[in-house]
């Protein structure tokens, strides 16, 4: 049998001549140029070839496929004749731009993918679209990309894509650049509290990628898993990839509910939760609720899983240290990212782990995609050692309080009694409340239509009893912006 293979100089042309596997057996019975023709066909019917894209020359092809020119001229002709090709004079054959209608009729229809979940359950998939809203006003945590210093960062990764060593461009370490590990360790040390080193700190490729290696790593199938009501949905999703099912404890004024916990009994195995900056609410997690938290882990054998996104931005104190500071039975997981403070491009993401379960999520981490990408974590290694790092924060600090009061502004002067803040203490979001009856999705819907967008705070609760309010983020845009949006919003919510 011989196979249709990409051709080996690609040509000048706006569609490559370049074909899907096509396979010839001179074994059978059936003519060559029917093979060829049938194999054609299909590709087109089936859509690994489009509507306008090239096709080889009968030459060509008739090279590829080690067999003469004749059958492929007949296949080819006879494709022509049933309007699947086209020609073009001194350009070549192309897929035709409008298929027969006998073929559009006998096309089979596409069944909607179906998965199965953790229960054995089939569902239609619904992918979530995670660039949902775009850059639109009110889009939740999205940075301040106009302020973030893109020609200190270019010249950075330019020195180091210049100079990368064989080494450099081979297979690297599952755990991440210990150069990289180091200066994280000792910032998480100096501005978080994190109890830590080097060794500790296991990179990964954002929040996400770390909380999959927890869900790997603490639990498996059945077991049960904690998360806060109303909580982050992305957590939800990557903690019962396999299999875990969750269970949903209420959120107060403090913070996660110790007692509730409690109230589950012994069968959790872990508990998710973002103590310095609720997610979505925006509560801190108090002293005396994070001692009770830790307690009750000791006591049950569970593992916590912090998450601390945006932890770096808080307007009305000095940030809260981490959770896992006060820890001292080696029980709390540590995640932080890079994507709120520099930009989500960057898919540089980190754990700090108990030394009990270092090589378990090593182990892991190797399993999942074997290493980081080598150059952003070189180029992040000058971006912190070189004080960069630190330096931007400062600056965005002082640019995220600016416009958080922008936006508080624009609320209290077109969204009056309309629409309530609960919490704008730390972050680049602020947790807001709509009146009784209102369908936050509906809002939401309403304004796209106006170039907005946010997240319904509706979508964040597991149980029936939910919230309606909004997700507004303010962190990707200019006051003048800020202005503006707010008074679309008061707009809609009017109508």
């Amino acid at each position: 049998m011989t196979t249709l293979r990409s051709a080996r100089r690609p040509k000048v042309s706006a569609s490559p001549d370049i074909l899907p596997h096509l396979p010839v057996d001179r074994r059978m019975s059936t003519p060559l140029h029917q093979q060829i023709y049938a194999g054609l066909r299909g590709a087109i019917l089936g859509g690994s070839l489009r509507a306008g894209q090239r096709v080889p020359s009968t030459r060509a092809l008739a090279d590829q496929l080690t067999v003469s020119r004749f059958p492929v001229l007949a296949a080819y002709e006879q494709l022509l004749h049933e309007g699947y090709l086209e020609g073009r004079v001194g350009s070549g054959t192309f897929v035709s731009a409008s298929l027969p209608d006998d073929a559009l009729r006998s096309r089979p229809e596409r069944a909607d993918p179906v998965l199965a979940t953790p229960r054995g359950r089939a569902t239609r998939a619904t992918v979530p679209r995670r660039d949902e809203g775009g850059l639109r006003p009110f889009r939740v945590s999205l940075p301040a990309l106009d302020a973030f210093p893109q020609p200190l960062w270019s010249r950075l990764v330019a020195r180091h894509a210049r100079a990368l060593s064989s080494a450099q461009m081979a297979y690297g370490d599952p755990a991440g650049l210990p150069t990289l590990r180091s200066a994280i360790a000792e910032h998480l040390r100096t501005t978080r509290a994190v109890r830590c080193e080097g060794e500790h700190v296991l990179i990964v490729s954002g929040s996400q990628a770390a909380l999959r290696l927890c869900a790997a790593v603490l639990l498996s199938p059945g077991d049960r898993v904690a998360v806060e009501e109303p909580g982050y949905l992305g957590a939800r999703a990557a903690l019962t990839a396999g299999g875990a099912r969750l269970a949903p404890v209420s959120v107060d004024d403090e913070g996660i509910s110790v007692s509730a916990l409690e109230a589950l009994g012994r069968r959790v195995a872990a508990v998710y939760t973002t103590p310095s900056h609720q997610y979505p609410l925006g509560v801190s997690m108090s002293a005396s609720r994070r001692m009770a938290l830790l307690n009750w882990a000791e006591r049950r054998q569970a593992w916590v899983i912090e998450d601390d996104y945006d932890s770096e931005y808080r307007y009305v104190s000095r940030p809260l240290g981490a959770l896992q500071g006060m820890d001292r039975h080696g029980r709390v997981i540590y995640l932080g990212t890079f994507s709120k403070v520099l930009f989500p491009a960057i898919r540089v993401g980190y754990l700090v782990v108990p030394p009990a379960l270092w090589l378990s999520f090593l182990e892991a981490r190797e399993a999942l995609d074997l290493f980081s990408p080598t150059l952003y974590q070189l180029a992040l290694v000058d971006f912190i050692r070189e004080g960069h790092f630190l330096r931007h924060l400062r600056r965005m600090r002082t640019l995220y309080l600016t416009r958080r009061d922008a936006l508080l502004d624009g609320l209290a002067r077109h969204c009056d009694g309309l629409l309530m803040v609960r919490n704008a203490d730390a972050g680049i979001h602020v947790s807001t409340m709509l009146p009784r009856g209102i369908d936050d999705h509906d809002v939401v819907r309403r304004m796209s239509a106006r170039g907005l967008t946010a997240t319904p705070l509706s979508s964040s609760y597991l149980g029936n009893e939910r919230a309606s309010g909004l997700l507004l983020g303010f962190g990707g845009w200019d006051d003048r912006r800020i202005a503006a949006a707010t008074k679309a919003l008061g707009a809609t919510l009017d109508a």
